[in-house]
């Protein structure tokens, strides 16, 4: 077999790609980490050979869903269950994440791993009211909290439509957060990652929007461990974290930005929870090992090359950014195949997943170099690239 690929060229033709024919050196698995606190917004696998429709319930292969994320505990990551990553709202409905949340919280006691799951909206049938979407949330919140897992409040799409004012947002939030037995997170998911979220917080104009956001925190500080925000707007970031009251964290979701707000400054630092972290986990585990050991520069010689990877799989529309992290996942070797829920791996062109496939492989991910690119070219081959 030639030891080359050949991938899409701009001009319709191929061009010859060499891998990279060595990964980076093997990460230890280790500890959780000390000086940030990082999560893992983490995939789900599909199961390729159940006979499904692409609007219908999602088949799931659990054995590998859950090994992948013991391989990101394995490294002291934390892991986001049922989050955006998972097609939470993508393929993934209720009934699929629920039984996610369930398996993979027996998985985090039994490992030790830490875990926090998503609650949101999403068994409402829309239209709805905010006493229908009040209800949605309990019904999430108290799964999640059966589980012992920390709870996330993930941005409400049912709150989005039904929403009239900031009002309403301070009155849903600040009722699920009396009623919550541990401290939460919020997320505040922007429309480039869902374009139904616009106007969140009850304004498209962010500084009121986010104004909004920092009543609901101030009113019950003792409630929210933390806020994630995906805004992929490193200042707006970095501004808010620092009105955030003492004791509250920000966990950025920022996958354009993020090796300079996790680093952070002479005023704070942002903590983690991370779509990108999926594909990149040993090499983030490794990173911020560095910083528990106060060399920044290590941190950022690490992480400022994954970037360019990042942008690329986050680039427009943000929202598929999930079909370049499975393919990724795929050859990688965590699982057998590249088929998702929903039927997203084709959201993606194939000149974008080439791309992806050479970015990754030149920053070293693939533990099988050979593996990936044997894999690259069977995907290419069944598209009309012959090798």
């Amino acid at each position: 077999m030639s030891a080359t690929v050949l991938l899409p060229a701009a001009d319709g033709g191929t061009r010859a790609y060499t891998p990279r024919g060595e990964p980076l050196p093997a990460t230890a698995s280790g500890p959780p980490l000390t000086s940030r606190t990082v999560f893992s917004a983490a995939h789900v696998v599909a199961d390729p050979r159940a006979d499904v429709t692409p609007d219908g319930p999602a088949a799931i292969d659990w054995d590998a869903t859950l090994a992948f994320r013991r391989h990101l505990w394995s490294h002291g990551l934390g892991v986001a269950e049922a989050m955006d990553t998972a097609q939470r709202g993508m393929g993934l409905d209720w009934a699929g994440a629920a039984e996610l949340i369930r398996r993979s919280a027996a998985e985090a006691r039994a490992v030790g791993g830490r875990i926090a799951c998503g609650v949101g909206t999403d068994q409402l049938a829309m239209p709805a009211g905010l006493a229908q979407v009040r209800a949605a949330y309990e019904e999430q919140l108290a799964l999640v909290e059966s589980t012992g897992a920390r709870a996330i409040l993930m941005a409400s799409r049912a709150l989005a439509a039904t929403a009239d004012s900031p009002d309403d947002y301070l009155q849903t939030y600040g009722h699920l957060l009396r009623q919550a037995r541990e401290p939460v997170i919020l997320h505040w998911l922007g429309p480039m990652f869902d374009p139904a979220l616009e106007g969140y917080w009850g304004s498209a104009d962010l500084d009121a929007a986010t104004d909004t956001f920092l009543e609901v925190i101030a009113a019950h500080p003792d409630k929210v461990d933390g806020i994630k925000v995906s805004l992929l707007d490193a200042g707006r970031e970095i501004a808010l974290r620092r009105r955030l009251p003492q004791g509250v964290r920000c966990y950025t979701g920022d996958d354009f930005h993020y090796p300079e707000l996790i680093a952070g400054d002479d005023q704070g630092f942002s903590h983690a929870l991370l779509g990108i972290f999926d594909p990149l986990g040993p090499l983030a585990a490794t990173a911020v090992r560095a910083l528990d050991t106060g060399d920044v520069h290590k941190f950022r010689e690490l992480l400022d090359p994954t970037v360019e990877l990042s942008r690329h799989l986050f680039e427009t529309p943000t929202r598929y950014y999930k079909t370049g992290v499975v393919l990724l996942a795929w050859l990688a070797g965590h699982q057998s195949h590249f088929t998702m829920v929903g039927g997203l791996q084709s959201a993606r062109s194939l000149p974008h997943l080439a791309r992806a496939y050479e970015l990754a492989d030149g920053l070293g991910l693939f533990p099988d170099p050979a593996l990936a690119a044997a894999r690259m070219r069977s995907l290419l081959t069944v598209h009309g690239v012959p090798q």
